[in-house]
């Protein structure tokens, strides 16, 4: 009757262990249900956890211990010295260990000991005690570590699929299970996705600033001296050829006029006036020739401010779109002659300029393609191939030295002229490894001259 309670009554803490395995949140806290919660269930001195060999065992009793203690260090290797199967459970017979190992097991560890191997080659878990194990405690104590090795296996399923330390860390040791074929195992995967984008073939490209100008503008220069007065058109407004475009303050060449068509009357008078004289007196005959040219000069003179004064309003040569910054910024403005005033571009005569950057300069040939994402339209890209690229570095407004290039669009844009954004510049084709490796080589070569 006494036996039959004693076995109903471990039965119970059987199934308490059970539930606290199934419970628990962790493979810590299942580690230390199975080394130090077992006592409950038959007493014992010590418990000792072997997870794999490249792993310190873990031991009941001890919240945090020191892999390099030396009975951790002894521990380590026993499996291996009593060679345990990793497929059953055993007994340990103590007095039936080789002599040297007998001596080291009555300093470390009691008397008996019983030993279980956990599932798929996940280790062993060994308990002992100074008292030999009966029949039926040992089968207890296999069906509860049963049971916290399935639980343990299961908590370890739950794991994430992908980890680094899985592909990175070979699975060896005695422990670790059959070795898969070469062709199975993560790390030559990890190897050969990381060769594949090493060498995945891309573009050389860069990022440099750019705009849509016009391809072949009309610049519209003064063709006198003055000052500007008035503009008739306003900025990106459409003109005709021939249409007034700005004009210059004509009070200074209308009284330039005056005075020559004054002199002009003056000369042409004194030139009749000595004619008439020359029939009565021939001393007067001789200074015909002289007044003669002088009449031809003021006329000359005369004819020349004539049209200047025409000239005084500028008109479109071209249609097209007037390119100016702010005409109130030449009003007033005294010009020389030549001085550019504006340009005359046609609507759809439009190309990419962009500046590339003197670290970011790659080879570019003409044809290369060109994409420019307008600040005021990114989801509708500018399409353009280069159609030629500067051999001189210029300097920026921003200070910087950078590479002019211009590139014709491949279709028509109904973007307007002056739009700015990023253009993308891309060469010849290469791998994705000198791709990144670019820019810290040039860094390393100019730093360290390499």
């Amino acid at each position: 009757m006494a036996t039959h309670t004693v076995l109903a009554s471990s039965a119970l803490r059987l199934l308490e262990l059970g539930r606290r395995a199934r419970e628990a949140t962790s493979v810590d806290a299942l580690d230390f249900l199975l080394l130090n919660a077992t006592h409950g269930l038959f007493p014992y001195r010590q418990a000792v956890l072997w997870k794999s060999t490249r792993e310190a065992p873990v031991v009941s009793g001890v919240a945090q211990s020191d892999p390099q203690a030396p009975y951790l260090q002894w521990l380590r290797d026993l499996p291996l010295r009593l060679e345990l199967s990793t497929e059953q459970s055993a007994s340990v017979q103590v007095d039936q260990l080789d002599p040297v190992l007998q001596e080291e097991w009555r300093e470390w560890l009691p008397g008996f000991a019983c030993s279980f191997a956990l599932g798929e080659g996940r280790g062993h878990v060994l308990f002992a005690r100074d008292a030999a194990w009966s029949e039926v405690e040992l089968r207890l104590l296999a069906d509860w570590v049963g049971q916290w090795d399935h639980a343990r296996g299961a908590m370890l399923s739950r794991r994430p699929a992908w980890r680094w330390r899985d592909w990175l860390q070979p699975q060896d040791g005695p422990d670790a299970g059959p070795k898969p074929p070469w062709w199975k195992r993560k790390r030559y995967y990890l190897a050969l996705a990381l060769m594949v984008f090493l060498l995945f073939p891309v573009r050389l490209s860069v990022l440099a600033p750019g705009e849509l100008v016009p391809a072949n503008p009309v610049v519209v220069r003064a063709p006198m001296e003055g000052v500007i007065e008035k503009f008739h058109v306003r900025p990106n407004a459409l003109v005709k050829a021939g249409q007034p475009l700005f004009e210059f303050d004509q009070a200074l060449v209308a009284s330039r006029l005056e005075v020559a068509r004054q002199a002009l009357v003056s000369a042409q008078a004194q030139f009749r006036q000595t004619s008439q004289l020359a029939l009565a007196d021939p001393k007067f005959k001789a200074e015909l020739a002289s007044l003669a040219g002088q009449v031809e000069e003021r006329k000359a003179e005369f004819e020349y401010l004539q049209k200047q004064n025409q000239r005084s309003v500028v008109v479109s040569p071209v249609d097209g779109l007037v390119l100016v910054d702010d005409p109130s910024a030449w009003i007033g403005k005294p010009v020389p002659v030549g001085e550019r005033v504006l340009r005359v571009a046609a609507s759809d005569d439009i190309e990419v300029e962009a500046w590339l950057p003197v670290a970011d300069a790659i080879r570019l040939a003409p044809g290369d393609p060109v994409v420019l994402y307008l600040q005021a339209d990114p989801l509708a890209p500018v399409r353009a191939r280069i159609r030629f690229v500067a051999h001189e570095a210029q300097v920026r407004p921003d200070g910087g030295m950078a590479y002019r290039v211009r590139a014709a669009l491949e279709i028509s844009s109904n973007h307007r002229v002056g739009l700015k954004g990023t253009a993308k510049l891309s060469s010849d084709w290469s791998v994705m490894a000198y791709w990144l490796a670019r820019r810290p080589m040039a860094v390393v070569r100019t730093t360290l001259g390499w």
